[in-house]
C-alpha cells in the first residue's frame, strides 16, 4: 500500500464529510444493489419518473406526452441525439450548456456525438467507477495508469488533476514494440497499481511481454481492468499467467458509465439495474428479442436530467438473461457481449493500432462527419467511408487526422456514403482490416 494512496483516500472522505457525505453514500448504495439487486418497485418508480419528467422537461419528448410504458418511446441512435440534441436538452439547462458536462464519445460504431450531464449524473458516473472496481478489490486512492488515446486539449486531464486523482496517462495511438517498450517502463517507474485498459491494447501488452519476456517482478500492478471492446479469452489467460491474478471484465460506454460488470470471475456480466434498465431488442427490428437470443442492448440511464437518454441504442450486442432470487429481488446478466469488437488495424510500418486510434478521430470531426469507417486493403493502402456533409467538410484535414496515426506513406481514398453497412452483428464498426497480409 503506497503512501499516496492513503493520503488521497484519507482526502477524499474528510472532503465528502464535510459537504455532506453525498459521494459515499452513492458509492455504497450502487455497490450493494449491484450485488443485491434491485426491487421491481424501484424499477417501475424509476422508469416512471424519468418518463414523466422527460415529457414534462424535454421538447423532444413533450411530443410522447400520452406516451404510458418505455415501449411507447423510440429507440435512439447515436444520430438520433446528433439530429435531435437542442430539443433533447431539457427546458432548465437550455443555453447553459458550457456550465454541464460533456461525456463525448465515437463509439466503436463510428457515430461521434457528445452527451450533456448535469452534476448528480456526472458524480453518479465517478462513483459508479469506484463502485465497480471496489467490488473487484481496488482500494481508493490506488495509482491507476488509463490507457487510451489521449488528445492534447480534448480528453487530456491537467496536472493537478492527475496528481489529485492519482491517474497516469497512457497512450495507447501507436502499440509498436518501441511504444510498448515504453508504456512497460513507465508501469514500472510510476509504481502504477492498477491498468485500467481497452482489451486491445492489453491484448498487445501482454504479447509484447510475453514474446519479449519482460521481467515485471518489480513492477506494483495489483489490478487489471479491461474496459471497452469485448476481451479475447487469450488474453484474459494471459494476463493471469503474467500477473498471477485474472482481469476484471466489464462493459460499459463514456455516454453513461460502466453498465456491467465481472464479479469473482464468473463467466458473466452482473448489471447496474441500479443506474440502468436493460433492453434487448432484435436485430433487425425494434421487438424484443427471445429469451437466450442475440440482440441490440438498448439501454435506459434513470439519472441524466439534463439530456434524457431514454431506451439508448449502443450499437453493441449481447445475450441478456435476467432473475428474481429467494428475496425477490431482480438480478441481470450479459451472458454474452459481442460489442467493439473491431479489426485490429496496422499502419505502414506494420505496426498495430487501437481500435480508439479511430474512434478519437471521429470526436474531432463531431457535428460535420456522422458516421465514418477506415479499412484496411493493403499493408500501405486504406479507404475512409464517410457519411458527411460535402459542402462543409474538409477532406484533406479528414485524410491528415487518419494519416497522423497511419503513417506518411499511407495512400488514404475517400467515398462518400449515405450509410455505413451493418455487418452480420448488426454493428456498423468504425474500422476493419481486409488486408490479405493480415488475416
Amino acid at each position: 500500500m503506497q503512501a499516496g494512496e492513503v493520503l488521497r483516500r484519507t482526502a477524499f472522505y474528510m472532503l465528502d464529510k464535510v459537504q455532506g457525505g453525498k459521494l459515499n453514500k452513492i458509492k455504497k448504495v450502487n455497490k450493494r444493489e449491484i450485488v443485491d439487486g434491485v426491487t421491481d418497485p424501484y424499477v417501475e418508480r424509476r422508469v416512471s419518473a424519468l418518463l414523466n419528467y422527460a415529457k414534462k422537461n424535454s421538447a423532444f419528448y413533450r411530443e410522447y406526452k400520452d406516451a404510458e410504458k418505455l415501449e411507447d418511446f423510440p429507440v435512439m441512435s447515436k444520430m438520433d441525439y446528433n439530429e435531435n440534441k437542442e430539443a433533447i436538452l431539457c427546458d432548465e439547462y437550455q443555453g447553459k450548456e458550457d456550465r454541464l458536462y460533456k461525456l463525448s464519445t465515437s463509439g466503436s460504431t463510428g457515430a461521434p456525438f457528445t452527451v450533456l450531464c448535469d452534476g448528480d449524473k456526472m458524480n453518479r458516473v465517478n462513483m459508479n467507477f469506484m463502485s465497480v472496481m471496489e467490488l473487484n478489490g481496488f482500494r481508493l486512492g490506488m495509482k491507476r495508469g488509463e490507457f487510451r488515446v489521449w488528445i492534447p486539449g480534448k480528453n487530456t486531464i491537467s496536472n493537478w488533476k492527475s496528481f489529485k486523482n492519482n491517474l497516469i496517462m497512457i497512450d495507447i495511438a501507436n502499440m509498436g514494440d518501441e511504444s510498448l517498450q515504453g508504456i512497460c517502463d513507465k508501469i514500472k517507474k510510476q509504481k502504477i497499481q492498477v491498468l485500467v485498459s481497452y482489451s486491445s491494447a492489453l491484448t498487445a501488452l501482454t504479447g509484447y511481454i510475453k514474446r519479449k519476456h519482460v521481467d515485471i517482478t518489480k513492477w506494483d500492478v495489483e489490478m487489471v481492468f479491461s474496459m471497452g471492446e469485448a476481451l479475447p479469452q487469450g488474453t484474459y489467460d494471459a494476463v493471469k499467467e503474467i500477473f498471477g491474478f485474472a482481469p476484471v471484465r466489464s462493459y460499459g460506454n463514456n455516454e453513461n458509465g460502466f453498465i456491467a460488470i465481472q464479479l469473482n470471475e464468473e463467466d458473466r456480466y452482473t448489471v447496474d439495474l441500479y443506474n440502468f434498465y436493460i433492453e434487448i431488442l432484435k436485430l433487425d427490428c425494434d421487438e424484443p428479442a427471445k429469451p437466450g437470443e442475440l440482440g441490440r442492448i438498448v439501454v435506459t440511464d434513470y439519472y441524466n436530467k439534463a439530456f434524457p437518454m431514454i431506451r439508448y441504442d449502443t450499437g453493441d450486442t449481447g445475450i441478456y438473461q435476467e432473475c428474481h432470487d429467494q428475496q425477490g429481488r431482480k438480478h441481470g446478466y450479459f451472458t454474452e457481449i459481442y460489442g467493439r469488437r473491431g479489426s485490429m488495424m496496422y499502419n505502414c510500418a506494420g505496426e498495430p493500432l487501437s481500435i480508439h486510434v479511430f474512434m478519437n478521430v471521429l470526436i474531432n470531426l463531431e457535428g460535420i462527419v456522422h458516421q465514418a469507417k477506415c479499412i484496411q486493403w493493403q499493408k500501405k493502402r486504406y479507404e475512409i467511408l464517410l457519411n458527411a456533409d460535402r459542402d462543409r467538410v474538409d477532406e484533406a484535414a479528414v485524410v491528415d487526422s487518419y494519416r497522423r496515426y497511419l503513417g506518411e506513406e499511407a495512400q488514404i481514398d475517400v467515398t462518400y456514403v449515405d450509410e455505413i453497412p451493418v455487418q452480420a452483428s448488426g454493428k456498423r464498426m468504425v474500422c476493419e482490416n481486409r488486408c490479405p497480409d493480415y488475416q
